[in-house]
């Protein structure tokens, strides 16, 4: 099973292309990839949102349904990691960096500087800024990481296949999988996972940077942060070395001690009550408004469509992006649990999660602007370390966030590089170091290109061209295992006879 795959050869051809180009012609890259990311997003805007949509109804359908009981590995299976563990597993794969670096900006964006519902600055924009926030980063994107790696739980488990996207799709197209066909389906996946990763580990050493900077005056520069992404990569190679139920379990438990510990300080040095009021008003505006937000298209000139291509769909992109590799990874974390705990346990634990950490960072950063200390004025990742030094022990603060930053860096590093070497070595479960080696370099390689060639702009410019294709395969995959599930229940059903 560890032998190579052509998905290896194919992809690391491709970014070795894209690296190669990205380093040849930087200025003219990056003014292609703001035309695509143009384009897609005014184009595909409304598809990106009706799929985020179907995704959420056929999770709703699969926890009430009866396929719920069916057990992901064979019936006398139990989990591998206990519930705390897991819940860690899922929470340092499934969102990473992008929880530190847009924690406190996001919602100060949106209520105070950008707000595309209410007059920034307002009671009722601080309060949306908030309610938005937890839309970006709550059910809709859980629930493509659920169904992405539920799909591949089943089949892996259940049904024996190996654990790859193209093994999923064997309910429409059968032995079509194993050939050609198969190949693209997994080289969309693995290049939609660099990508995706990439995005955020670009995002983690600018703020990384931008938190030194802060701390002790070095230069915010690409050389800084070519240093940073080599270190961490040399640590996250490391982690990954030394196995799933090694480095990558103690890194999770470790990431989320971190994570409570910054949440705790800042909830009670913050305003804690407020931030609880602001919590408890803004989750219930959240739940009231979920339905129109799903489908908010902005189709006319006054309803600000800039405002949801840069944020809306760039997070819907980014999910999708995400999701092979983070599919995969709760996958193989997730053998012996019911599709039911399964998939509550994958929605409703993280946004729950989420939600409270936004409104802790957000209302904490709302609350200094509403003072009288203007913190729109910085860049997104300066603004979690300029609301630190509003606050006592904001040293201790920015230090514990940069931690995390590196925590977090290394286990999204760990996790994609493990999905990676499965993905290209025909879904061992055992990926030998070589392979998870070329693919971690992958990872790093595309992530100081991005950074090289325009910073933020190209990071969020990438993640949507890189998404695209990889949705038509996400719909397959909810057609395959609707049709599969079915199957199951048969098969059953005829046992129990």
């Amino acid at each position: 099973m560890k032998k190579v795959s052509n998905v290896f050869y194919v992809t690391t051809a491709l970014v070795i292309l894209f690296v190669l180009i990205g380093a040849i012609i930087p200025v003219r890259f990056e003014q292609i990839t703001t035309n695509i990311n143009a384009f897609l997003s005014t184009t595909f805007g409304w598809y990106y949102m009706w799929l985020m949509v179907a995704l959420v109804v056929l999770s709703l359908f699969i926890i009430i349904s009866p396929y719920g009981k069916i057990r992901l590995g064979k019936n006398n299976d139990r989990p591998d990691f206990s519930t705390p563990t897991w819940i860690a597993m899922l929470f340092s794969a499934g969102l990473g960096i992008g929880l530190v670096f847009y924690g406190a900006a996001e919602p100060l964006f949106h209520g105070f500087l950008d707000s595309p519902l209410s007059e920034e600055g307002s009671d009722q924009a601080f309060k949306e800024g908030l309610s938005l926030t937890f839309f970006h980063w709550g059910i809709h994107g859980w629930a493509m990481y659920g169904i992405v790696a539920l799909s591949l739980a089943f089949f892996q488990f259940r049904k024996g296949e190996p654990g790859l996207i193209s093994a999923t799709l064997k309910p429409l197209f059968g032995d079509k999988m194993k050939g050609p066909w198969g190949i693209t389906i997994d080289v969309l996946a693995t290049f939609a996972t660099i990508f995706g990763v990439a995005t955020s580990l670009g995002l983690g050493a600018m703020q990384i940077n931008a938190g030194l900077n802060h701390l002790f005056g070095i230069e915010v520069n690409f050389a800084v942060q070519f240093i940073i992404v080599a270190i961490v990569t040399v640590l996250f190679l490391a982690s990954s070395w030394s196995g799933l139920s090694k480095g990558i379990k103690y890194l999770s438990n470790a990431n989320m001690a971190l994570a409570v510990l910054l949440f705790i300080a800042v909830l009670f040095i913050g305003p804690t009550l407020l931030i609880l009021n602001m919590f408890t008003d803004t989750f219930g505006l959240y739940i009231q408004n979920f339905v129109h937000w799903s489908f908010r298209s902005a189709p006319l000139e006054g309803d600000n469509r800039s405002w949801v291509d840069g944020w809306t769909i760039f997070y819907w992109a980014w999910w999708i992006s995400w999701a092979p590799f983070v599919g995969m990874f709760i996958a193989r974390v997730s053998r012996g649990r019911t599709i039911r705990e399964f998939m509550i346990g994958v929605i409703v634990a993280p946004t729950f999660i989420i939600a409270v950490w936004f409104a802790t960072f957000g209302t904490t950063a709302g609350n200094i602007q509403r003072n009288g200390f203007d913190l729109t004025q910085f860049s997104t990742e300066l603004v979690t370390f300029n609301m630190f030094d509003q606050m006592p022990f904001s040293s201790i603060l920015s230090v514990l966030a940069i931690l995390l930053l590196m925590t977090f860096f290394i286990t999204s590093a760990d996790s994609a590089t493990f999905v990676l070497g499965m993905q290209t070595t025909n879904g061992s479960l055992t990926p030998p170091n070589s392979v998870k080696t070329v693919m971690g370099l992958a990872q790093s390689a595309v992530a100081l290109i991005l950074l090289y060639v325009g910073g933020l702009t190209a990071l969020q410019n990438t993640i949507i061209a890189a998404a695209l294709p990889f949705s038509f395969v996400v719909i397959l995959m909810m057609i395959a295992l609707v049709k599969a599930l079915k199957e199951e229940m048969k098969t059953i059903g005829q046992r129990k006879k």
